[in-house]
């Protein structure tokens, strides 16, 4: 049971301001526990929405794919199956990320299902700042290898802003969406 109770309709005119930026414009869904739990602090809700966009914006220097497989680790690595559920169901059909590789980014041991060189350096990273906080050195040179430095702070936000929402959503205890799927049954990291 949520911690705190999401808005419900009918919205205020406040709330209802607050929860369309969140949303995205053509959405013809109700907006996501998560969205309206937050927009019981407008201004939070505000700030978060500014970082949020920039996420997963329109004008990123990371694909789709690497973004989500960011996210889908980090998220399975702080144990919100909230948040991993959304992005596994919103945005797993459009990453190219297999069926096979979704459910990897929340196994103990992601390279039985994740294989490519590239992506294992994406979970990698995920896994050294969730362990340690920081990068190690090879690992680092192993990345500016293949992006730009752009791209390297992008990886860092991405990380680092997952672990505040799945933070939210574990702490507040938000209800998973019905249509958002669960971790996989196994051996979860």
């Amino acid at each position: 049971m949520s911690r705190i109770v999401p808005l419900e309709p009918p919205y205020s005119p406040d709330a209802d301001e607050v929860l369309r930026a969140m949303m995205p414009r053509r959405a013809a869904v109700e907006p996501l526990r998560l969205f309206r739990t937050l927009a019981t602090h407008p201004r939070l809700a505000a700030a978060m929405t500014a970082v949020g966009r920039f996420v997963l914006g329109r004008e990123p220097t990371l694909s789709l794919r690497e973004r989500e497989l960011l996210i889908d680790r980090t998220c399975a690595r702080c144990g919100c199956a909230y948040e991993w559920g959304v992005h596994v169901a919103v945005f797993g059909p459009a990453s190219c990320l297999s069926p096979e590789e979704l459910t990897a980014t929340a196994a103990a041991h992601p390279e039985s299902g994740i294989r490519a060189p590239r992506d294992l350096l994406l979970v990698r990273l995920v896994d050294e700042l969730h362990d340690t906080g920081t990068v190690s050195d090879d690992l680092w040179a192993r990345l500016a290898a293949r992006w730009t430095p752009t791209s390297l702070l992008e990886m860092l936000l991405v990380v680092g802003w997952y672990h505040a929402i799945s933070y939210i959503a574990n702490g507040a205890r938000v209800e998973r969406e019905p249509w958002a799927p669960d971790f996989p049954a196994g051996d979860r990291r």
